[in-house]
């Protein structure tokens, strides 16, 4: 968060979706009735160095880690909260005081704090606990407004794939080096994701939908959901029918990557350099529209999803459970999670930001891509996206047949970039695994120009690195990438 928006947070003052805890050497005891307010009603933000007349005190520097430290470690203690949830504290500095703001999104179960169940409105958090109407309704209403939390009692373990679990674990190593998920059980995992959870009118315990989608293998998924796919077309040619198609039917999770992968087969890509980096802003935008697409669906609707490329826009379209209707304002709007676990889910892994970023990160990096283009969201029953692309004589440039001017005019960057990566590596496989975190569609010829060794060893490392696991190549030879697993 910016110093500018924390700011506009503040002189707004306290409300449903706003507190404000002084905390100035040590978190406050009653901070988690807030953060438990939050996860149960509409979701908000917690900002510590702050008191209730909007004057900032600020954190003592010396405290700041351990608060930072006891937020996240009892969010995940099921003694102070139950069931858990991963929080993402950070810090922001104004006018020289250290400020703590933790972001609470609104949850699809119920929470607990210190076996006390909070609700909260404009007067702050207040404890429903011996309200059993109260509760009952908390309940019913979250499991009314969410259909991933409906719950499967006959779906075992062993009905997800085992491989998604280490990718996940990988991924999330990648956002934060000591995730909880790395210490945990394949089970522990999915409850403390809340993918297993309680049905509050039959009273029976089971894996989630959501857990099925993220998790569960193809013949698990349509067991559950027969309807289930996404369906990617190229029409740009042939526009009766279509030029290239990929059927979606698998988890949720190899679907991104699969779409990722549709994309990169027929957009072009875009570079621009940042703090010294290339930035691939093909991947950078269309990672946007495709985590909306998987994450903010209407699974038990049977309307296929589509991503649709055309000679001058790409578009989606997803069935949806609308709050509102018409073309979204970016400079106007209030998100609302669609599925609020799966949410969370992709925003551990780093696949998503945080709620309602997509939007206005859309826009941003779409004037990077297509200059003067803006996109177009559109609330209803069917959520459609529309994104405006550069057209050329014969339609959509087909990635690979010549580089872009931008990424002409970046490459001695890149290439110099790549060599100071290098300074100080000498085994050529930790220069491989280097050079393709740095650019994960790096060819063979590449990676021989910049570790200074023959194709041939390139090729023979690779061999070895995907043998020990620690690479993986996504989607096809030609228009695929690397991913790197050992970080």
């Amino acid at each position: 968060m910016t110093e500018t928006r924390l700011q506009e947070l503040i002189n707004q003052g306290e409300g449903t979706q706003l507190e404000f805890k002084e905390a100035s050497i040590g978190l406050n005891r009653d901070a988690f009735d807030s953060i438990c307010g939050f996860l149960n009603r509409s979701g908000g933000y917690l900002v510590l160095g702050v008191n209730d007349n909007k004057t900032i005190t600020g954190v003592q520097e010396n405290q700041v880690q351990n608060i930072l430290d006891n937020i996240v470690t009892s969010a995940n203690n099921p003694e102070r909260l139950n069931p858990p949830y991963y929080l993402s504290p950070e810090v922001v500095e104004i006018n020289g005081k250290k400020l703590i703001v933790v972001y609470v999104p609104e949850s699809s179960q119920v929470h607990a704090t210190r076996g006390k169940i909070f609700d909260r409105n404009q007067d702050g958090d207040f404890n429903i606990s011996k309200n059993s109407d109260l509760v009952a309704q908390l309940y019913l209403s979250k499991q009314n407004s969410y259909s991933e939390n409906q719950v499967f009692p006959y779906v075992q373990i062993s009905d997800f794939k085992p491989s998604l679990f280490d990718k996940v674990r990988n991924l999330a190593r990648s956002q934060q080096p000591s995730h909880p998920w790395l210490e945990m059980d394949n089970e522990e995992l999915l409850r403390s994701a809340g993918l297993f959870k309680r049905d509050m009118k039959t009273g029976k315990e089971g894996f989630t939908l959501a857990a099925v989608l993220l998790f569960g293998t193809d013949v698990c998924i349509q067991n559950v959901l027969p309807h289930h796919k996404t369906d990617a077309v190229l029409r740009v040619t042939n526009t009766d029918r279509y030029d290239d198609r990929d059927d979606v039917r698998t988890n949720i999770i190899e679907s991104y990557e699969r779409l990722m992968a549709f994309i990169a087969k027929h957009l072009p890509e875009k570079f621009t350099i940042i703090n010294g980096q290339r930035v691939n802003v093909r991947d950078h935008l269309f990672r946007e529209i495709i985590g909306n697409l998987l994450v903010h669906r209407e699974y038990t609707n049977p309307f296929p999803a589509k991503l649709i490329i055309e000679e001058n826009q790409v578009r989606t379209e997803n069935w949806n459970k609308p709050h509102g209707s018409g073309t979204i304002d970016p400079a106007n709007f209030s998100p609302f999670p669609k599925n609020p676990v799966i949410a969370k889910f992709f925003k551990e892994i780093g696949w998503v930001d945080e709620l309602g970023s997509g939007v206005r990160n859309t826009y941003r990096l779409l004037k990077l891509y297509t200059p003067g283009a803006e996109p177009t969201f559109t609330e209803g029953d069917v959520f459609k996206i529309i994104i405006p692309i550069e057209e050329t004589n014969e339609g959509v440039t087909i990635k690979g047949s010549e580089e872009t001017s931008v990424e002409a005019s970046v490459e001695a960057s890149v290439q110099t970039s790549g060599k100071e990566l290098l300074k100080g590596v000498v085994k050529s496989s930790d220069k491989i695994i280097k050079l393709m975190l740095f650019n994960k569609y790096i060819t063979i010829p590449e990676l021989a120009e910049l570790v200074e060794i023959t194709e041939r060893s390139v090729e023979r490392n690779i061999v070895k690195l995907r043998e020990q696991e620690k690479i993986e190549r996504i989607g096809s030879k030609k228009s695929g990438y690397w991913q790197v697993i050992d970080r």
